[in-house]
C-alpha cells in the first residue's frame, strides 16, 4: 500500500509539473488574459477537473511558476564557488535572467496580478516581495558569516535597496515592452554600481 501511495504521489507531481510547463508555454506566447483553462488542459491532454485539482484558478499557475525556481536560484547562488561580490552578482543576474527567459508576457501577468496586495488571493505571492528581500538578506548575511563583509554591515538596508533595484528594473523592462535585455541591464548595474555600494562593507 505504501508503495502505491508513493507512486500516486509521484504521478501527481508529474501531472502538476506537466500542467505548469504547458501553461507556461501558452502564456508566454499569448498572455494570461488570452489563455483559457480549457486550452491548457487540452494541450496537456488532461481534463479541466484535473487542472482544478492542483489550482483554484488560472492565475495560480503564474504564481506557482515563480515559487520553486526562485528558491532554486537562491540556493544555487549560496553554493556559488567564488568571492562575495561574484556570488551577489551571480544571484542578481540569474534572478533577472530567469525572468527574462520566461518571457515578457509572463512577467507582466505576474506584476499585474500582484501589484495590489489586497487583491492577491494566493498567500505565496502576498509574501513574494518579503521573500525576495529575505533572500537578499541571506546572501549578505552569508558574506558576514564568512568574514567577507564587516560585522557592522547594514544587512537589512542593503537588502531593501538591492531588491528595490531588481524590482525597479523589472517594472521598467515590463513598461518598455521588452525593448532591451533585463538581464544585461542587471549585469551593467552589477559591474558599474554594485562595487561602489558594497565597498564600505568589504573586508580586505
Amino acid at each position: 500500500m505504501a508503495e502505491k501511495m508513493t507512486n500516486r504521489k509521484l504521478a501527481a507531481l508529474e501531472t502538476r509539473k506537466k500542467l505548469l510547463e504547458t501553461a507556461k508555454g501558452i502564456i508566454r506566447e499569448k498572455g494570461l488574459v488570452n489563455t483559457s483553462v480549457e486550452e491548457i488542459t487540452r494541450a496537456c491532454g488532461v481534463s479541466n477537473g484535473t487542472f482544478y485539482t492542483y489550482f483554484k484558478r488560472k492565475e495560480d499557475v503564474v504564481f506557482a511558476l515563480s515559487c520553486d525556481m526562485f528558491r532554486e536560484i537562491y540556493e544555487k547562488a549560496q553554493r556559488y564557488d567564488g568571492p562575495f561580490m561574484e556570488r551577489l552578482a551571480f544571484y542578481m543576474v540569474t534572478f533577472s535572467g530567469h525572468i527574462e527567459r520566461d518571457g515578457l508576457k509572463l512577467c507582466q501577468e505576474w506584476v499585474r496580478n500582484t501589484v495590489d496586495p489586497d487583491l492577491v488571493e494566493n498567500p505565496y505571492d502576498k509574501e513574494k516581495l518579503r521573500m525576495d528581500i529575505d533572500s537578499m538578506k541571506g546572501m549578505i548575511q552569508k558574506g558576514v558569516e564568512r568574514g567577507e563583509l564587516k560585522e557592522e554591515t547594514p544587512i537589512g538596508a542593503l537588502a531593501d535597496a538591492l531588491t528595490d533595484v531588481i524590482y525597479g528594473e523589472m517594472l521598467c523592462w515590463d513598461m518598455s515592452g521588452g525593448a532591451y535585455s533585463f538581464e544585461e541591464r542587471t549585469k551593467t548595474f552589477c559591474a558599474m554600481f554594485l562595487p561602489a555600494i558594497m565597498k564600505p562593507y568589504l573586508n580586505g
